[in-house]
């Protein structure tokens, strides 16, 4: 039986029509006289009725939760029923018995802890609220790509797989790559420059990993990137297109995603232009102000981050201007011999979603920073040849994307918006 219609489909204009819907059980109700089941497709749940004494009565007697099947039946309008309409089932076949029980109840009325749920990752995702939290990261994903595509960005896609490490730091996963050793690439980072100098502006969106030894609720070894870069632009330029990208990108979930927000009832933050902007160094004397013991040139980590968030009362706000020494080489400084960096953060609350900066473009500057870092510009080779051709002034920006999905859905750990999180402990599935 094919497939006619999905489950949102079905409405009482269809009353009396014949219709045919395939999907996962999510619940059975036995009256005696007539079994009700909950049929789940991608579009929500429906009712299904089958009437004793019938043929799709007697096959679906022993019937298990999340099995999958097809109905043929008419569709019948009734106000007592889920969505106002019901299907009375004609025909009906079992396609895959799931066991019982459930390691795991997809209906949600007894709770799992993360681990049983992460390790029973497909039941778990089947759950409203998991379909939910993909469903808006898809929306979201697409109007981040409809945004840059309307702002003439093309799409990229780099290797995955590098000679050497993209920001010089030692969290690397190294692989063997025919006899000689390699590694996943921690970002796109050099590729989109250099991308950048052949098609000005570009964007990508793709796996990253880099193996930290963070095991938080907001780490993961393998991650989702949102990279963006631009030729003839500064760090603002990119902070601009940042925040038209992230507004465009709520107004389509707002729009498109109203029931998914309901079922984890969550509202999106309101987010305007301009989004603040606070200097490094003002946010250090701030985080002074308030009693924090950190100086100039420390990192600004969460618990700082928590404390700064309540002081300027902002969900969304760019910290910049941010100290060279701790910026990768190709971070262009403010001025010649500067101290400060043109570069920025976007945080959410206390967590870093974003980082991004203008790019040194000179091949004397990159090789100059890279020295000053104790790497060996011989070993960059592949890429700082391209600045002997006409590299234009570029400046860019990554994005965690299951970072950023705790502003769109809600949910405060990335291990639960990946769809299989890897990290630290997790392989599997």
């Amino acid at each position: 039986m094919l497939k006619s219609h999905f489950v949102s489909d079905i409405t009482p204009e269809l009353d009396g029509k014949e219709v045919t819907l395939a999907g996962w059980v999510h619940n059975v109700r036995d009256l005696g006289g007539k079994k009700f089941i909950l049929l789940r497709d991608n579009s929500g749940i429906g009712q299904v009725v089958l009437e004793k004494g019938t043929e799709p009565f007697e096959i679906a007697k022993d019937i298990t939760l999340e099995s999958t099947l097809t109905v043929k039946g008419i569709v019948k309008a009734d106000k007592r029923a889920p969505r106002g309409v019901e299907v009375h089932a004609k025909e009906i076949q079992i396609l895959s018995t799931a066991k019982t029980p459930l390691p795991l109840d997809v209906s949600g009325k007894v709770n799992a802890d993360i681990d049983t749920r992460l390790r029973e990752r497909l039941l778990d995702l089947r759950r409203l609220e998991m379909e939910s939290v993909i469903k808006i990261q898809s929306e979201a994903i697409k109007g981040f790509r409809e945004y840059l595509y309307s702002q003439r960005f093309v799409e990229i896609f780099t290797p995955k797989i590098i000679a050497t490490a993209t920001e010089g730091g030692a969290q690397l996963f190294p692989v063997i790559y025919f006899g000689k050793e390699a590694f996943l690439a921690q970002s796109p980072q050099l590729y989109k420059e250099l991308l950048a100098g052949a098609v000005e502006r570009v964007f990508e969106i793709a796996p990253a990993w880099r193996a930290e030894e963070s095991d938080t609720p907001f780490h993961l070894s393998e991650f989702l990137s949102a990279d963006i870069e631009m030729a003839f632009a500064d760090y603002n330029d990119v902070m601009n297109i940042v925040e038209d990208t992230i507004i465009n990108m709520i107004n389509k979930v707002k729009e498109k995603n109203v029931e998914e927000l309901k079922i984890l009832n969550y509202e999106l933050p309101n987010i305007k232009k301009p989004i603040r902007r606070i200097t490094y160094s003002d946010a250090i004397e701030l985080l002074q102000k308030s009693g924090v013991k950190i100086k100039f040139g420390d990192d600004i980590s969460t618990p700082e981050l928590r404390t700064l968030n309540k002081e300027l009362g902002e969900d969304l706000y760019f910290i910049t201007d941010w100290p060279a020494s701790a910026r990768p080489f190709y971070t262009r400084r403010k001025q010649s011999n500067s101290e400060l960096s043109e570069s920025f953060d976007l945080i959410y609350r206390f967590v870093e979603i974003a980082s991004g900066s203008s790019r040194n473009y000179r091949r004397e500057t990159l090789e100059e920073e890279l020295k000053l870092r104790g790497l060996n510009p011989v070993n960059f080779e592949f890429f700082l040849k391209w600045f002997d051709y006409g590299m234009p002034p570029h400046a860019g920006v990554g994005i965690g994307v299951q970072r950023l999905m705790i502003m769109f859905t809600g949910i405060q750990n990335v291990k639960e918006i990946a769809l299989f999180p890897r990290d630290k402990k997790r392989l599997v599935p």
